[in-house]
């Protein structure tokens, strides 16, 4: 299953309005069959998987990082049917598919096919990694990741402005893997207009997804860019666009907004070991109980970049 969730990261930020889901076939202690959701949805990793076994996939185990869809799509055929299909003769599924048109269904198409199933196996891994999707089901919301690049005095800018670079390379080179895992990247009028971002993928040999690139605020914005007025307007787009995941970059004003409106899901800390001073920090947002502030953030990842500590947060709901 690890192997598995490995694949299906190769497609998070280019499956949408599809989850990345990632799918392996083990035959005799053999892999025969692999496969990860293609762009912009399909083909659907089980279908892959299948193609690449052909005959094999008979009596092979399918480890699959959601549960296999049991609806028919005018774009393509119902995972759980091509399993039966298939003969497989077990199916090992990471997490149920929280979409009304299979919860559950799926595995109750295998199980009904005699084929035996396992459940829940690294669940909270696929769940991590299927944030998104999960969130557009249940919440109709994109999971929000903001990203901050930050002094140790929790600073994004000096007092004028400036913040290229307060992190090093390395650091940077880490925002540009989060925006090959995002959908889109967003920023505030504000930063649009002092840093003219390019919330491109600049990665060495890098020739996959690019994420559509958003300005949050009053005013035109270059020719293959969106831009929307307020936060109202974001969501309203990533619900249209069905993205699953927003990577937010900057400004202050805007992070303050999201992080006051309690829409920021996750936290890319990236801090630099400098201090600043009288800089820059969050704007509209403050907390008015420490009681309450206590709780509200759960870390999961933390590690050196170069000089630079990144730190992963994670909103408790």
């Amino acid at each position: 299953m690890a192997a598995a969730l490995t694949l299906a990261r190769r497609a998070a930020g280019s499956s949408s309005p599809n989850p990345n889901v990632g799918c392996i076939l083990v035959r005799e202690g053999r892999v025969v069959g692999r496969g990860w959701t293609g762009p912009g949805g399909r083909p659907h990793a089980e279908a892959q998987a299948l193609a690449a076994a052909g005959a094999q996939a008979a009596g092979a185990t399918a480890y699959v990082t959601l549960e296999p869809c049991a609806h028919v799509s005018p774009r393509g055929p119902a995972c759980a049917q091509l399993l039966v299909e298939a003969r497989i003769a077990e199916a090992v599924v990471a997490m149920p598919d929280p979409d009304p048109r299979t919860a559950g269904r799926g595995i109750a198409r295998l199980r009904a096919a005699g084929i035996a199933v396992v459940e829940g196996v690294m669940r909270a891994a696929a769940e991590a990694e299927l944030a998104g999707f999960i969130q557009r089901a249940t919440r109709a919301l994109p999971e929000l990741t903001l990203k901050l690049g930050l002094s140790l005095d929790g600073r994004i800018a000096l007092a004028d402005g400036q913040s290229q670079w307060i992190t090093g390379e390395t650091a940077r080179a880490f925002g540009h893997l989060e925006r090959a895992r995002a959908d889109a990247v967003v920023v505030g009028r504000g930063t649009f207009a002092a840093d003219s971002p390019r919330l491109d993928v600049r990665l060495p040999g890098w020739r996959g997804h690019q994420p559509a690139r958003v300005v949050v605020g009053h005013g035109a914005a270059p020719e293959g860019w969106e831009t929307v007025t307020d936060i109202e307007g974001l969501l309203a787009l990533a619900r249209t666009r069905q993205w699953l995941r927003l990577l937010v970059e900057g400004g202050g004003t805007l992070a303050g907004s999201l992080l006051a409106a309690d829409l920021v899901d996750r936290l890319v800390l990236l801090r630099a070991p400098i201090l600043l001073g009288e800089g820059l920090g969050l704007a509209g947002f403050a907390a008015t109980d420490l009681a309450a502030a206590h709780g509200r953030w759960r870390r999961v990842h933390t590690r050196l970049l170069g000089r630079d500590l990144l730190e992963i947060l994670v909103r408790t709901r």
